[in-house]
């Protein structure tokens, strides 16, 4: 095993790093704020084909209030470390992980996402760790994996965007929201922005969208009204429910609608009827499945990204830092449903 310099390996016969570390954990199924405790547990070692990380920073995600209620598609027994994206720096690799496989040695900034990380060490698949892009800071750094691969997968994977075509973001000042509006406006899409109430319209303005709108009963005629009565070519929609519902009525012909997310509750029907006589397409993402089985994919998107941080074209919009101590009451908020941007946990660092 490879170990930053300075530092030993945890739980080893002359460690001189700690034994333990504080860690968040999921006590049982409930709201974030009343189910996560702050716990001092083992810290772990990098097993075969492993990283270990020191925790830099925690961007929170949707899935981590998800998985506080027990209602996440994987449910570990509790109680368990939530927390699915991070930033932080290798302490050790683990065997069969060479120095310099995917940029990956001792020191090296980082980023990457595993369940398991709202916590001081973390040890996660090396497959789904890669370099930090030098030009963002530890909480953007921290937010950039989930949200803007599954933004980039949306747009270019799925529905193969085109320049000049017209784009709509639901949930347009969200974490996937702004990472939509930011890399459709690269792409040379012109962005429509949907939001759910007034206050949030300024973030997707800042995030590059041409036009943004508050979410209402005449959304779908305001579409065709701002594209000339042709429609959105492409649709991001992380809301599912009534959103998705306005989708279809103002999709563009041979339009593509990707689901990436149900944040609204609510799942919608998809009437194969409807959009055989509208020809579009209705297409799903689940981006963790790209990294679990295509990591090869993962790495390319991730090697684009890395290149419009450095050209200036993305930035997460992180729109508040907390520390660790607060852990829970930031999760507890983006249950809420009233951010924008994201939020993301100071570790350490």
């Amino acid at each position: 095993m490879t170990t930053l310099p300075g530092t030993t390996p945890a739980r080893t016969p002359a460690a001189e790093g700690p034994a333990t570390m504080r860690a968040w954990r999921v006590t049982g199924p409930g709201e974030p704020a009343d189910v996560l405790r702050l716990d001092e547990v083992p810290a772990p070692e990098p097993g075969p084909g492993e990283v270990l990380v020191r925790v830099r920073a925690v961007a929170v995600n949707f899935p981590d209030v998800l998985l506080a209620r027990g209602e996440y598609q994987v449910r570990p027994e509790p109680p368990f470390v939530p927390g699915i994206e991070l930033c932080g720096d290798v302490v050790a690799l683990g065997e069969g992980v060479a120095v310099g496989e995917r940029g990956l040695a001792p020191g090296a900034r980082v980023v990457g996402s595993a369940i398991g990380v709202l916590s001081e060490l973390a040890a996660l698949p090396a497959a789904a760790v890669r370099p930090a892009p030098e030009g963002l800071g530890d909480a953007e750094a921290a937010a950039l994996t989930i949200a803007y691969q599954t933004a980039w997968f949306a747009l270019h994977r799925k529905a193969r965007i085109r320049p000049g075509e017209h784009l709509l973001v639901h949930a347009a000042a969200g974490g996937v929201g702004t990472a939509a509006v930011q890399l459709g406006v690269a792409a040379g899409a012109w962005v429509i922005g949907v939001v759910g109430s007034p206050a949030k319209a300024a973030v997707a303005t800042a995030a590059g969208a041409h036009h943004v709108l508050v979410r209402d009963d005449d959304l779908a005629a305001r579409v065709k009204e701002l594209t000339g009565g042709a429609g959105a070519d492409v649709v991001v929609d992380p809301v599912g429910g009534a959103s998705f519902e306005q989708s279809t009525r103002c999709i563009a012909l041979e339009g593509r609608i990707v689901v990436v997310g149900f944040a609204s509750g609510d799942v919608p029907p998809v009437r194969s009827n409807h959009a055989l006589v509208k020809n579009y397409d209705v297409l799903g993402l689940h981006w963790a499945l790209y990294q679990q089985r295509r990591p090869d994919l993962v790495d390319a998107a991730h090697d684009a990204l890395t290149r419009l941080v450095a050209e200036g074209a993305v930035r997460p919009v992180v729109a508040d830092e907390v520390p660790f101590e607060d852990a829970p009451a930031a999760v507890q908020r983006l249950a809420g449903g009233t951010t924008t941007g994201r939020l993301v946990v100071h570790v350490a660092g």
